[in-house]
């Protein structure tokens, strides 16, 4: 198949600013004293999938929804300064942020301002239809105007990924990408039956595959025909600092074996080594693992090395 670009990540830009605290819950207090700081810098999980993707050397296109505010410049920026495609819409209620407390074991606890989005805001149909013409395959985040573009994926005959995150597994909102999706993620952090759920997305929808992170309990695949995997959690090679962006890095591994003809159960090792390196880099930094670092340890894991990883 032709096409220009690999992947099409849609939505998911935003700002975030980063405080680290003492520990997670917080206990009230008037005042904390932070060290190393506040940082305020680009990188929600549309940025962050496209980002590894392209480090993986992958051939990735960028859009969302940012305001032409200070926030939306630091967006424009990130993509700029790394070679990411990126085409904007609009965003008339501005620029997506968010403040993420981050502990000193790497757990992270967000903050999203929910007053950005209005219910008229929508990625524009033509420009939807052109870059899908032109792409392989889709990652859809869960933000408000995607829901509106997954039909028109799915006329356009690409493969359409989604990250629900940390889903109850009973909000109906995230119903309309867990069904549109042929792979789906997401973390178990919040499902008191991660398998019923991933079950019943499997049943309901047109998934191939559900994939459900447990941090350091590693992640499970389900698929029709193998049932239920454990797939083990991967040893950093360096300490771990945070765990921002490990989801992201997750769908990026497994997207990039998956787009060079891996098995499920490969795409979902070079998911966990793609999450294991997001853990080691800190909240205020913006770095992914390369495709050289990623087929090199997934061989020296199983034993056999990767695809080369040439999703054209």
């Amino acid at each position: 198949m032709n096409s220009d670009y690999d992947v099409l990540v849609l939505g998911g830009s935003g700002v975030d600013t980063i405080v680290y605290v003492p520990e997670l819950p917080l206990p009230y207090a008037d005042s904390y004293m932070i060290r190393p700081g506040i940082e305020t810098r680009a990188g929600q999980t549309g940025d962050f999938v496209a980002l590894g993707l392209s480090t993986l050397g992958l051939r990735t296109h960028h859009v969302d929804m940012i305001g032409d505010d200070p926030s939306g410049d630091l967006i424009r920026a990130f993509h700029r300064d790394r070679g990411i495609d990126f085409t904007e819409v609009p965003l008339p209620g501005g620029t997506k942020r968010a403040v993420n407390l981050v502990s000193p074991d790497g757990r992270r606890l967000s903050l999203y301002d929910d007053s950005r989005s209005q219910e008229s805001d929508r990625l524009p149909e033509d420009l939807i239809r052109k870059l899908a013409a032109v792409s392989r395959h889709a990652h859809v985040s869960i933000t408000y105007p995607c829901a509106f573009a997954l039909p028109l994926l799915r006329e356009a005959g690409l493969t359409v990924s989604t990250d629900l995150h940390n889903w109850d597994g009973e909000n109906p909102y995230h119903e309309a990408f867990a069904h549109a999706a042929d792979l789906v993620f997401v973390s178990t952090t919040a499902l008191r039956d991660p398998e019923r759920t991933m079950r019943r997305i499997l049943e309901r929808g047109r998934a191939e595959a559900v994939v459900a992170t447990a941090g350091a309990e590693g992640s499970y695949l389900l698929t029709a025909g193998d049932g239920l995997v454990h797939v083990p959690a991967v040893t950093p090679r360096a300490p771990v600092v945070d765990s921002n962006g490990a989801g992201d890095a997750y769908a990026s591994g497994f997207l990039f074996a998956r787009l060079a003809g891996e098995d499920l159960r490969r795409c979902a090792l070079h998911g966990a080594v793609a999450g294991a390196y997001a853990c080691t880099v800190p909240a205020t930094g913006s770095d992914a693992i390369d495709r050289a670092a990623l087929i090199h340890e997934v061989a020296a894991l199983s034993g056999s090395r990767s695809a080369e990883g040439d999703a054209r």
